[in-house]
């Protein structure tokens, strides 16, 4: 059953430049900067001071009170994503088979905000830990919540590998429907992990900028990268059989055809130095493909701006694609919306599909000075116009995971 096709018919996205996907496709084609001041807790003490933040969003108009107290930040992400995706394809029509349509949705850090909200109460008393502390903290209840919603009774769990939570998440529905366990997957990664904890983490192991200024903080593959800027977000989206699709009529906005996931056995943090990992991602997914080289156009990279990150990626770039690397767009879209850790890998392929959908490569914003060790072309500051067959999304996690999709017009 491998030879089964799989398409994309719905997409979904909270992301700190649009709160849905056309909102999301303005402002890639814009070039708009999602970076602004954290405003979800005093930042007086601490080095980093910016954030990617969803904003204009009440969850109120979403979710009434007894909801919002048995869900964390991450799984209201997850759910308003997903309930777009699902509209949008029309999957949830009452005459599918709902035992073969499943959900994978994954996060990085899963539900830190009750993490934290709960060790207060328990504090004070153990009396007080609400019993909905766990099942709102696990990271695979986002995965839970949409399957119950929508009753969708197909494979349901969860993965976690870090910043390649979602492109993971992705890959592993691709093959649940390649080999028939599945006719539709509702898939991808959400996170919301901006919380002091967190961010005092990142900083203190020197991963998170200290600049001030939005315009130039996240700014990958630029001579002065000095670390990414944490943002928060979900990006899910529906995958199906093609015949499925085909027969009851679903809009088809592009084609997953290729997925490879590696290890770098190197380091908990650092990326191999020669691109070992992403280099064998990389050609896993193409030959899963059957694509070559020559034919991806695009790749959305993982594009931290952090030092190691960019150039190791642009080696490994060169090292897979060789000459035709020099023809090929490269563009960070972390540049407007920063790391969305384990949802970067969702809202970047979402990224990836509309590029070839509607024929554009979004740009790297914030791109001033040219690193001689990233010389490829990232695309400064402007969406271009390109006509587009393929487009890859690369996913790197701490750990050494590395997650890589291909996606192909339709």
């Amino acid at each position: 059953m491998t030879n089964r096709r799989v398409v994309v018919t719905g997409m979904g996205l909270l992301s700190p430049i649009g709160n849905s996907v056309s909102e999301f496709h303005e402002g890639l084609k814009s070039g708009r900067n999602g970076i602004g001041e954290n405003t979800l807790f005093d930042t007086s003490d601490f080095s980093a001071k910016l954030s990617g933040l969803i904003k204009n969003l009440e969850f109120e108009d979403y979710f009434n009170r007894k909801e919002l107290n048995i869900i964390d930040r991450f799984t209201a992400f997850a759910i308003i994503a997903a309930d777009e995706a699902v509209k949008a394809s029309g999957i949830a029509n009452d005459s599918l088979d709902k035992n073969k349509i499943g959900v994978i949705i994954g996060s990085g850090i899963g539900g830190i905000n009750t993490l934290i909200e709960q060790q207060a109460r328990l504090l004070k008393s153990p009396r007080r830990v609400s019993p909905y502390f766990v099942p709102s903290m696990i990271s695979d209840i986002a995965a839970g919540h949409v399957s119950i919603k929508h009753g969708f009774k197909g494979p349901n769990y969860c993965v976690v590998s870090a910043c390649a939570t979602a492109s993971h998440s992705i890959g592993d529905a691709f093959r649940l429907i390649k080999y028939g366990d599945a006719d539709a997957m509702i898939t991808g990664g959400a996170d919301a992990s901006i919380v002091p904890v967190s961010v005092a983490g990142f900083s203190n192991m020197k991963a998170l900028t200290k600049n001030t200024d939005p315009s130039t903080a996240s700014r990958p593959f630029d001579a002065n990268r000095d670390g990414f800027v944490m943002g928060e977000g979900a990006g899910i989206v529906v995958l199906e059989e093609l015949e499925h699709a085909l027969a009851r009529g679903a809009n088809i906005v592009g084609e997953l055809a290729g997925y490879g996931a590696t290890g770098d056995a190197y380091h908990l943090t650092a990326p191999s130095q020669d691109g070992d990992g992403a280099v064998r991602a990389m050609n896993r997914a193409m030959e899963d493909a059957g694509a070559k080289p020559e034919d991806v156009g695009y790749i959305n990279a993982h594009g931290t701006s952090t030092p190691f990150n960019d150039k190791t990626e642009t080696l490994a770039i060169k090292t897979t694609f060789g000459e035709h690397a020099k023809d090929m767009f490269v563009s960070s879209t972390k540049s407007m919306t920063g790391h969305l850790l384990g949802a970067a890998g969702g809202i970047e392929a979402i990224a990836s599909i509309l590029a070839i959908e509607h024929s554009f490569v979004p740009p790297t914003i914030n791109y001033d000075t040219p690193d001689p060790e990233c010389d490829l072309n990232y695309v400064p500051n402007n969406a271009i116009d390109a006509d587009l067959k393929y487009a890859m999304s690369n996913t790197f996690g701490f750990g050494g995971h590395n997650a890589v999709l291909l996606f192909k017009k339709y």
